[in-house]
Order: C-alpha cells, then sequence, then structure tokens
C-alpha cells in the first residue's frame, strides 16, 4: 500500500509541474501574440507538448496495471475512476478550453506555509541555551547565580525565622504570669542607727532594718492612669540563717497584664507598719504611680501613711555644681565608684516589656531585670554614704568654728 501511495503522489508532482511549464509556455506566447497583433488568435499547444486526457488516463491506468500485483483495491478503484472522469469531461475541464492553463487559478496552501515557517522557526528540543556575549556580562558584573545552584553556608542549620524564640524568664513563678526573682548579697548593713540628719531630720535616727529600697520599670516614662508598673525591685538588710547577714534583693516581674494585681498584693506583704521607704525621685514618681494602681485595683494602698526618705534631694544638696548632674548613674559613677556593663537604660524598659508582650525574644526583659537589680543595690549603698558624707560635713564645719 505504502509503494502505491508513493507512485501516485509521484504521478500528480509530475502532472503538476506539466501543468506549471505549459502556463509559463501559454503566457510568454500570449504576450508575444499581444505584442505584434491583439486580434490574432491564441494557438492551441501542439499535442505532444501538452498533458490531454488521454495521457492521464492511460497513465493512471499503467500504474494501477503495475501495482495490480501487491496494491489494494481500493488503489485501483480510485486509478479507475480518475481516468473514467478525465474520458468524461474532456481536456478543457482539466485544462481549460484554449488547452493553455487550468481554468481556475491554483490556490496557495496557507496551512502548509504556516506549518513550514513555525518548523523553521522552532528551537532544537536539546539545544543548550547560549551563553552572554561580552557586553552582556559587562552590563552585569554583579548578577547572582541561580537560586538552585546556591548552598547554605551550615547545611542542616534551621533559616533565622525558624528558630524558636527566646522567652525564658529568670526567678519563680509564683503565681499565673507572676514572677519572684531573688538574690542575696553578702554586704552586712549598719551596726548602729543611721541619723536622718542628711534628710533634714536632726532629731531622728532609724535601725536600718526598718529600711525598705525600692524602684519601678514602668510601660511609660509620663505617668497618668495608663501606665503600669511591670516591675517592682525592693532591696532590705536582712540576717538569713542560710545565708547570714546581708542584703536581699526581691524582684516582682509580671508577663502578662492580668498579673498586676497578684503583683501587687505580694508586694503589699513586703511592707510592715514601722516600715521606711527609700527611693530616687520615688516620691514624686514611683510612690505616686503605685497609690493609682492600688486604687484601679481595688486593693488597699499599703503604702499610705509609710515614711519615705528620698535620696534626690539630700544629694542635690551636697553635690550640686560639683558634676554635670545628679542623676543615679552619675552618682554611681563619681561618689560609688560603680561601673555598670551591659546597661540597658531605664528609658529603653517600656519598649523591651511591650517587645515581649507581643511574642518576642525574653532577652531585653533580663535585662531590665538586672538593671533594676542594680539600681536597689546602689540606692543601699547611697544611703549609708549621705550619712557619711553628712557627718564628715559637720565635723568640718564644727572645726572651722573653733
Amino acid at each position: 500500500m505504502s509503494l502505491d501511495l508513493a507512485k501516485l503522489r509521484a504521478l500528480q508532482k509530475q502532472a503538476g509541474r506539466s501543468d506549471a511549464m505549459a502556463a509559463e509556455r501559454a503566457a510568454r506566447e500570449r504576450d508575444a501574440a499581444d505584442s505584434t497583433a491583439f486580434a490574432a488568435p491564441r494557438r492551441p499547444l501542439p499535442a505532444t507538448s501538452g498533458f490531454d486526457a488521454a495521457t492521464a488516463a492511460a497513465s493512471l491506468a499503467a500504474v494501477a496495471d503495475t501495482a495490480a500485483p501487491t496494491a489494494n483495491a481500493a488503489a485501483a478503484n480510485a486509478a479507475q475512476h480518475a481516468a473514467a472522469v478525465a474520458q468524461a469531461v474532456g481536456a478543457d475541464a482539466i485544462f481549460g478550453p484554449d488547452g493553455l492553463a487550468p481554468s481556475r487559478p491554483q490556490r496557495t496552501d496557507l496551512d502548509a506555509l504556516r506549518r513550514l515557517i513555525a518548523l523553521r522557526e522552532r528551537k532544537p528540543a536539546g539545544a543548550a541555551p547560549r551563553a552572554p556575549s561580552a557586553g552582556a556580562r559587562d552590563r552585569a558584573p554583579n548578577a547572582r547565580a541561580p537560586a538552585h545552584t546556591a548552598t547554605p553556608a551550615h547545611a542542616g542549620a534551621p533559616a533565622p525565622r525558624d528558630r524558636p524564640v527566646d522567652r525564658s524568664l529568670p526567678g519563680e513563678e509564683i503565681a499565673p504570669g507572676l514572677h519572684l526573682i531573688q538574690a542575696h548579697l553578702p554586704l552586712p548593713g549598719p551596726r548602729e542607727a543611721l541619723s536622718l540628719a542628711f534628710a533634714k531630720r536632726p532629731d531622728e535616727r532609724l535601725d536600718p532594718r526598718r529600711l525598705l529600697f525600692f524602684d519601678t520599670e514602668t510601660t511609660g516614662l509620663a505617668g497618668g492612669t495608663g501606665t503600669r508598673a511591670f516591675m517592682i525591685g525592693a532591696a532590705d538588710w536582712h540576717d538569713d540563717p542560710a545565708l547570714g547577714d546581708g542584703l536581699r534583693i526581691r524582684q516582682l516581674m509580671i508577663s502578662t497584664l492580668s498579673a498586676e494585681a497578684a503583683m501587687l498584693r505580694e508586694f503589699a506583704r513586703w511592707l510592715a507598719p514601722d516600715t521606711v521607704l527609700s527611693s530616687y525621685n520615688g516620691r514624686c514618681y514611683d510612690a505616686p504611680l503605685l497609690n493609682t494602681r492600688y486604687r484601679l485595683a481595688r486593693i488597699a494602698n499599703p503604702l499610705s501613711g509609710l515614711d519615705h526618705v528620698d535620696l534626690l534631694f539630700p544629694a542635690r544638696r551636697l553635690y550640686r555644681g560639683v558634676w554635670e548632674n545628679c542623676k543615679l548613674a552619675t552618682l554611681e559613677r563619681e561618689l560609688l565608684r560603680i561601673l555598670r556593663e551591659d546597661d540597658l537604660p531605664g528609658s529603653q524598659a517600656p519598649a523591651a516589656w511591650l517587645q515581649f508582650l507581643r511574642g518576642g525574644s525574653s532577652a531585653l526583659l533580663r535585662r531590665v531585670a538586672a538593671h533594676n537589680h542594680q539600681d536597689v543595690v546602689t540606692l543601699a549603698e547611697l544611703m549609708q554614704r549621705l550619712v557619711q558624707a553628712h557627718a564628715q560635713a559637720q565635723a568640718e564645719a564644727a572645726l572651722l568654728e573653733s
């Protein structure tokens, strides 16, 4: 079957070439005839130069006879049908009335042309991508390598966003969201009563065991009802049966807003009716803030009626003009010779706590706790230094008078 179809296609191509040659020759003769005489009739082509119906029929019959032993019945029938049609309609129906060219012009196979163009433009399947030209390489010298070729610096190491956030807090959780941090420093308290003359109380002497130094870390620095204390630190001299005499530091820190009431109640347990509070600017900031929080929490205010010795005012009287300011950090450095390392300023405490509430790390919050711890320790040492400085100033004044 394949042999018969191939021969048929060859014959059809041969017939097409003959038609093209005949059409070209007829066009040349028409041009020559028009140039000499417009009225001259067209001469038909000789029978030998044409491709008449009889010749076409004979050719198709010959093909059918040659392929008869192996051809299919359908191919033979097709050849016989073509010959019969050629004899029935005559040569004029195939080649035109003058025998020069077909009556209808041949149409160009547009679909075949489109397929040829598509095949021509199609890239080979296994073609490798072309290397960039020198100009392209010069224009993009820092082009990144493809993502799939990059190798991680540490294979198997999790991405930074996949690493767990450390939200651990120091101390012991004594209530939901309330943490207690305790420490003991071997700093024995004064053996004798402290004179409060430096605080303009010349007739008062105070048992150092009654003092409670405290400081707060808050959610804001402006104060008011919207500001909360998320940490309260306190220090007092205490004789511990296991650790001995020294300075006891206790800190309360909340990790949720709902734990504020529990923190206020716990701090109230640390206060006695004869407790003397001591702070640095606490009379104007820390104590009023706690008073407001106790009132809003509808808890009895344990600070009401307690004596309060604010160390800021005697420090200003003694050292105003001596140093650039009388901040607690300045007194630590100049008077107590204390240098803090990696200290987080108190002004950054609100941002650290807010970051923790939003799900961030507790690293900054632990630094806030360390800052608060040092503040209350400094208050205890500052109290003793102010007492000594006032006593020394009085002795010098008495010497000058005598």
